[in-house]
Parts: C-alpha cells; sequence; structure tokens
C-alpha cells in the first residue's frame, strides 16, 4: 500500500469555525431590514449548533434587543452566563422550572390555561411578577392557543392574574406556517387572524411591550408583519430560510460557520475496489482516496452517503460510499493531497467550497438541519470577536 507524507503540523480532527464577525454584521443587516422593529436573536439549539452564549453576546454586541431560545432550560443557562436584557423562552411542559424562569427575569410563552396556572403559582411562590406573553395559534397547528373561546378563556384570565399583581403581559406573539414560500396563501392569512387576536386582547385591556409573528424569512420578505420585533434564527448565522425566498448573499448576510476536518489517510487503491460499508461505491479505475474523520456521530447526515460534496485541494469531491459513525471516504481520482489537509464540508462559499445549502440538497433535508445537527465531538473555533480573545473552543480559551 502506498501512502502520501502528512503535513508536519497536525490540525484537529474536524472542527467548526465559527465566524462572530460575519454573525455581528448579519445582525446589522437584519436590523436594518427590520426598520423600527426591534429584533430578537433567536440562539435555540446552542445557537443553531454555534454555540448559544458567544453568539448571544456577539448579537447583542451588535445591536440585537432580545434573545429567544426554545427552552427554559436554555433561557437559564443565558443568564447564568450574565447575559443581560430580555429573553423569552416558549417551549414548557407541565412540572417546569417556572419559579427559576420568573426569579430570573425571563419572560415565558402561555399557550393555554394550564401554563398560567403554572406560572401564577411560581410566581406566588418566588414573590415575584412573572413576565409572560400569550402565544397564539394563527394557523400553524403546533404551539399557541386557539382563536375564538379559548383565545378569550386565556387573555381574560390573564387579566385577571395582572390585576392581582402575580403577572406582567409583556407580550402578544404567533409563528408563520409558511413564509418561507413567498405568496403561499396561508400568509395573508395567518396576519389576519393574528391581527384579530390582537384585537381582542387589547380591546380587553392588554398593554403589551412587544407584539410578535415574523420569523426569518418573515423578517426578510414581509415588512407588514414586523409589528413590534421580529424573531431572527436561521438568518441570523447567514442561512438562507429557503433558497424560494433568496440567496444569503440576496439578503447582504453570510454564513457564520464553516466545517472541515484533517485528512486522516490518502492511499492508492486499484479499479474495482469496494469502498465502506456495503461497497455501493466501487472505484471505476486506480485512483486514490482519502480518510475524511467526521462521520453520523459529529453530524454528518448520513443520508449524504454518495451525494455530499466536499471541497480537497481546490476541488469539490463527493462523499464515496456510505457514512460511516466516524468517518467517511472521498475519491481524489488520482490526486495526492498531504495526509492532514483541509477538507472542507461547507462554508460561506468564498473559496469554492460547498455550502450548507448544498449539504442540505445533497441530503433531500433543509440547511437548518445541516448546521443545527453537528455534534458535540466537533469543537467550536470562534474567530473575528475580541470579547473572547480572537479564539475560543467550545466556550473556553484555546491551547
Amino acid at each position: 500500500m502506498t501512502e502520501t507524507a502528512a503535513v508536519p503540523t497536525a490540525a484537529l480532527r474536524a472542527r467548526a469555525q465559527i465566524d462572530l464577525g460575519a454573525l455581528r454584521a448579519n445582525v446589522r443587516a437584519l436590523r436594518a431590514r427590520a426598520k423600527g422593529a426591534a429584533v430578537m436573536a433567536v440562539v435555540k439549539s446552542d445557537g443553531y449548533g454555534h454555540g448559544a452564549v458567544p453568539c448571544a453576546r456577539a448579537a447583542l454586541a451588535a445591536g440585537a434587543n432580545w434573545l429567544g431560545t426554545a427552552t427554559a432550560e436554555e433561557a437559564l443557562a443565558l443568564r447564568a452566563a450574565g447575559l443581560p436584557g430580555p429573553i423569552l423562552c416558549w417551549l414548557w411542559v407541565p412540572g417546569g422550572p417556572w419559579r427559576q424562569a420568573i426569579e430570573a427575569g425571563i419572560d415565558v410563552s402561555l399557550s393555554g390555561l394550564w401554563a398560567l396556572r403554572e406560572a401564577t403559582a411560581a410566581a406566588r411562590a418566588a414573590g415575584r411578577v412573572a413576565r409572560v406573553q400569550l402565544k397564539a395559534d394563527t394557523g400553524l397547528g403546533r404551539n399557541g392557543c386557539q382563536p375564538g373561546a379559548d383565545w378569550a378563556e386565556l387573555v381574560d384570565a390573564a387579566l385577571r392574574a395582572e390585576a392581582e399583581g402575580l403577572v406582567r403581559i409583556t407580550g402578544l406573539w404567533s409563528h408563520f406556517a409558511c413564509a418561507d414560500e413567498p405568496g403561499h396563501p396561508s400568509i395573508a392569512a395567518q396576519l389576519d387572524q393574528f391581527r384579530e387576536m390582537l384585537a381582542y386582547a387589547e380591546e380587553r385591556g392588554v398593554r403589551p411591550e412587544v407584539r410578535h409573528i415574523a420569523n426569518s424569512p418573515a423578517t426578510l420578505t414581509l415588512p407588514e408583519s414586523h409589528f413590534d420585533l421580529v424573531r431572527t434564527g436561521i438568518a441570523m448565522y447567514g442561512i438562507s430560510p429557503s433558497p424560494e425566498v433568496g440567496t444569503p448573499a440576496d439578503f447582504g448576510l453570510r454564513p457564520v460557520m464553516t466545517l472541515s476536518a484533517a485528512l486522516a489517510l490518502v492511499k492508492h487503491v486499484p479499479g474495482g475496489h469496494g469502498i465502506s460499508y456495503g461497497h455501493h461505491y466501487v472505484t471505476p479505475g486506480e485512483t486514490t482516496l482519502g480518510l475524511v474523520p467526521a462521520g453520523y456521530a459529529d453530524g454528518i447526515p448520513r443520508h449524504a452517503s454518495g451525494t455530499g460534496p466536499v471541497l480537497v485541494g481546490g476541488k469539490w469531491r463527493t462523499v464515496a460510499g456510505r457514512v460511516a459513525m466516524d468517518q467517511f471516504v472521498v475519491d481524489l481520482g488520482g490526486d495526492e493531497p498531504a495526509v492532514g489537509s483541509e477538507a472542507v464540508l461547507f462554508g460561506p462559499g468564498d473559496r469554492g467550497e460547498p455550502t450548507a445549502e448544498d449539504w442540505a440538497q445533497a441530503c433531500g433535508t433543509i440547511a437548518y438541519e445541516i448546521v443545527t445537527r453537528i455534534g458535540t465531538r466537533v469543537p467550536r473555533v470562534y474567530v473575528n470577536d475580541a470579547d473572547v480573545n480572537d479564539v475560543l473552543v467550545n466556550g473556553r480559551e484555546a491551547g
């Protein structure tokens, strides 16, 4: 077996480089697009895989007004890290850490009477006024209170709790189902429904700090939906919500994450050589193979077997055969990069590398999933942020 020589200095096995300078620029671009509305930086799911705390800090530094998470645990972690300002968390189950959230000054979302009961009980126990936001289901059919009698009941009960000094209704909000499909009829229908539900609450006496329904695609394309606040999730990380909405460059956004690995092996093989489990790829002739030491345990989609694009030596290669738990192979077509050479799975595309959207297309999924699924075995390396001394690995100073 003939192998190529290794590069003299070893790189990390794999790394997700997070450009916080790009994130700050994205937040500024989104603020400009939102005009008079405040901006919520959504950092759920560990900042869509980018790292919640560093990304939250960078977003606030760039002028974001709110932070948003799905779970209370995510919101409490931001407070524990010393992050100031309003934070909204919206995914609750009975018995959740209501009191801790209320004591931390976190806004809690309520979609039904059960949640209001738990929030008011926790407020009594804490001796604190709970900051609550009422979520309306305007047509998504997930979380949120149904229009009509259910909404009336929740609004009226929340107002009674406010009169008792147990809660402060800080927000009224909802979420789009199809804002990433321009022209979809549900968009206008949901906006009309939201306005009706707002009108009922405000006529009854609710005086919210913020009213909001706009997610990333609505922030980019539906100015009539901006109200007082827009919630920017995937767009803040420089990824378009969908190809139909436009490319990141169309909106002045830049992808924040670059995922790369160091080749663990480069070797010559004959034609007819089976590659990886099941031999779904067989070399068509004598060639060289590169071993990329990252697999589905790191978040590389197994669905990318045979389709995932990788930049090695300035050329696009394709995953050869199945993605395994810890590694996959690319056919280098006779090229002989040194062991340790960089294999770029995705990034902004500046150097001709694939993007997260390219991986999404290869896997039949969305770019949200590509970046969010990158696992904890892959260090996050932070660059272009003076607050963290330029480079951090998994939130700690490198070295």
